[in-house]
């Protein structure tokens, strides 16, 4: 049976961190920026964590360990256990082990923390193509990663040996700008060998499978800054997702969204785990949430009312997907954005 597509924010009569038992966030972008944490993150964490929400950080980077992440969190006044953190080297290391012999050599194109999870899985981590390994791993190394080890992993995937990647997110932020991420990395591995990797990061299942075996969530909720990465996860494995504005995704981006990167719900940022979220109505032909009402007219969308920003871009949502469909809004945006200083 075909999935039904999402054409408007919706609606919560409760506050999300009540509706749901476990918050799936993610790091960059939604409880730090270059390190430094979020405003109102802290305090909402705090507040859903002590009403009785399980707080789960999922994240794409294999390069640090859970416990260096947790660490980093409660330094910043998030009290954090490494049980609480879930990264794409443990999803990549789980799906190496479901095909591999136990305690086989693994070939590490990565840093610590694809070793840990590797050895999590009773894998036993090498690092030369001619330790006969029986997976190429490969997950993001930091910015100073030597260059010859993806000749390690060419050599190794050229001979036939499996390849798999921890993730494909082509950039990461870095308290300087983008930098080149592990999928730029991938690239350099594909281009040199015709190969395809297997991914186990978000937006892909294995990624949902690890967190959900970690947590024990029934009723989770997906928290994230990403369209292509943390809203499309949620997608995929058909939970619901906050998207905060906080990180990377700005207001044109959402409204061209396609289905599968479409939020259920959208906020400014953390503080919205706290509160219900707030109905977007059919209103003639248009679609209104607070005091505003949002149109599509033949070229773009119109925004007439007054009230919360965030209202208006929930109205102004609701009328670009369904204006959409299954395929992306074309309509222009500019003006309506503008009108709320978007």
């Amino acid at each position: 049976m075909s999935r039904s597509v999402r054409t408007s924010p919706e609606g919560s009569e409760r506050p999300l961190h009540e509706a749901y038992d476990t918050a799936l966030l993610d790091l960059d972008g939604v409880v730090y920026a270059g390190g430094e944490a979020i405003a109102h993150a802290v305090d909402s964490l705090a507040d859903a964590r002590a009403d009785g929400m399980h707080l789960a950080y999922v994240t794409n980077n294999a390069l640090r360990t859970p416990d260096a992440v947790a660490g980093h969190l409660t330094e910043l006044g998030i009290p954090t256990g490494a049980e609480d953190v879930i990264t794409s080297a443990q999803a990549v290391a789980r799906l190496i082990s479901e095909q591999v012999p136990a305690g086989a050599k693994v070939l590490v194109i990565g840093g610590e923390g694809l070793r840990v999870a590797l050895r999590e899985r009773g894998l036993t981590p090498v690092d030369s193509a001619d330790d006969d390994p029986a997976a190429v791993a490969q997950g993001y190394g930091g910015p100073d990663f030597p260059w010859g080890r993806f000749a390690e992993a060419s050599y190794a995937v050229a001979r036939g040996v499996p390849w798999f990647a921890s993730n494909t997110d082509l950039t990461i932020p870095s308290g300087r700008g983008i930098a080149p991420g592990n999928g730029a990395a991938v690239e350099v591995v594909r281009i040199a060998t015709g190969a395809e990797p297997q991914v186990a990061g978000k937006p892909l299942p294995p990624m949902h499978k690890e967190t959900i075996l970690r947590t024990g969530a029934e009723r989770p909720l997906v928290v994230g800054d990403r369209l292509d990465t943390d809203i499309e996860g949620a997608y995929n494995g058909e939970v619901d997702s906050l998207l905060v504005l906080t990180g990377v995704t700005d207001g044109a981006q959402l409204l061209a969204a396609p289905p599968q990167h479409r939020p259920t719900y959208v906020d400014a940022d953390l503080r919205g785990l706290l509160t219900g979220q707030p109905e977007v109505a059919k209103d003639g032909e248009g679609f209104r949430c607070g005091g505003w009402t949002a149109t599509a007219g033949p070229d773009r969308l119109e925004l007439s009312g007054e009230g919360s920003e965030l209202d208006g871009l929930r109205a102004l949502c609701a009328a670009a997907w369904t204006a959409a469909g299954d395929g992306t809004c074309t309509l222009d945006t500019q003006k309506a954005l503008a009108s709320l200083g978007l």
